[in-house]
């Protein structure tokens, strides 16, 4: 009888710890808005439960970004002021398993991958809840690390040219279209039935010009504000110097849209800020507001936002085109405060991926 009961105990202790481990999960989170420190604590956190519209993805790679970073240093707090500890990544890869009741467009086993929503993220997690609209399927091409650097540069693509409400037929200048954010937009710009023209290091100018750049510039030969002009439309990825020299290239009535330069009083409104911020933020980006105004052309900035139904349009696009995002290290999860340093100090020359796969 004794034995019989001291084996009960170790059974019901060993459920309880297993149970436990069930309702649980390992996350890395910002604990602390600190610019000269960017460390993740990686944490034991209870496993998010779904509502109805949402989908509980079980991660298996996640996208490592500088605006991760820039989360951790409070640069974005004016526009998304997080409650901390909050579960840090934007960027999620993983599969489906489980879907709320009113889920219809995504189903268990599912491989999807997104931009989480900006109130919601928390990728650097073994599991993430989602709204499902956020989600799209994974092309089957693409390797979950593959798929893991497309979302967010996608969709801030797609965000921007929607932005410049732009038309087919019509010239975009593209800056920098040798990094990733070129190598996506280059296809997708094209998709769209614009003239593409781009820059860079010549070194790149064959791959760029497979991608379907109409004209490839080496910015070490060439001056593009000596050689380019009437330009509808510009993605400035560059920011600093270069957002000036590109407004001088355009149309009248051209349309900028800068990854790199400062949010502004239109940026504040369109994201339904308060009105304290549009008037902090409309002080902010005035230089930008004065040097398009000196131009004839018009300046918006972008922060991208999640949005399944453009990302899909993505993922077929790229499953004709095969496109294959560079990628540059891939780290286990427990890493994760090297990738974020790497991605803060190093020279990447791809994307920055944490792999939970064990």
């Amino acid at each position: 009888m004794q034995i019989s009961f001291k084996k009960t105990i170790l059974v019901s202790l060993s459920d309880t710890t297993k149970n436990r481990k069930e309702k649980t999960m390992k996350a890395a989170q910002h604990t602390t808005y600190d610019k000269k420190n960017i460390t993740l604590n990686i944490t034991e956190i209870t496993k998010p439960s779904i509502t109805d519209k949402e989908v509980l993805i079980k991660v298996t790679a996640a996208g490592v970004n500088p605006l991760d970073n820039m989360i951790s240093r409070g640069e974005v707090k004016m526009i998304v002021p997080y409650k901390l500890p909050q579960t840090a990544g934007n960027e999620v890869v993983g599969i489906i398993e489980e879907t709320g009741r009113q889920v219809k467009n995504l189903k268990v086993g599912d491989r999807v991958f997104g931009r989480l929503p900006l109130d919601h993220i928390g990728a650097f997690a073994e599991y993430v809840a989602v709204d499902s609209q956020a989600l799209a399927k994974v092309p089957d091409y693409l390797s979950d690390e593959e798929a893991a650097a497309v979302p967010l540069t996608a969709l801030t693509i797609m965000q921007a040219l929607d932005l410049m409400d732009a038309q087919a037929g019509k010239t975009i200048f593209i800056s920098g279209g040798t990094g990733g954010v070129g190598g996506m937009a280059i296809p997708i710009a094209k998709a769209k039935g614009l003239t593409v023209i781009t820059n860079g290091a010549g070194d790149s100018a064959e791959r760029v010009l497979k991608l379907g750049a109409d004209r490839f510039i080496d910015y070490k030969t060439e001056d593009y504000t000596k050689t380019v002009s009437q330009v509808d439309y510009v993605l400035d990825t560059l920011g600093g110097a270069e957002t000036e020299k590109q407004m001088s290239i355009m149309k009248k009535g051209g349309q900028l849209v800068s990854l790199r330069a400062m949010p502004n009083g239109d940026f504040a409104k369109r994201m339904n800020l308060p009105k304290w911020k549009q008037m902090i933020l409309g002080l902010a980006g005035r230089k930008f507001d004065k040097m398009a105004d000196k131009y004839g052309v018009h300046y918006h900035f972008i922060f991208v936002e999640s949005n399944g139904a453009q990302l899909q349009e993505v993922a077929d696009l790229f499953s004709k085109l095969k496109i294959k995002p560079s990628i540059d290290t891939v780290y286990p999860f427990e890493e994760v405060n090297s990738a974020l340093d790497k991605v803060a100090n190093g020279r990447s020359r791809g994307k920055t991926v944490l792999s939970f796969k064990k």
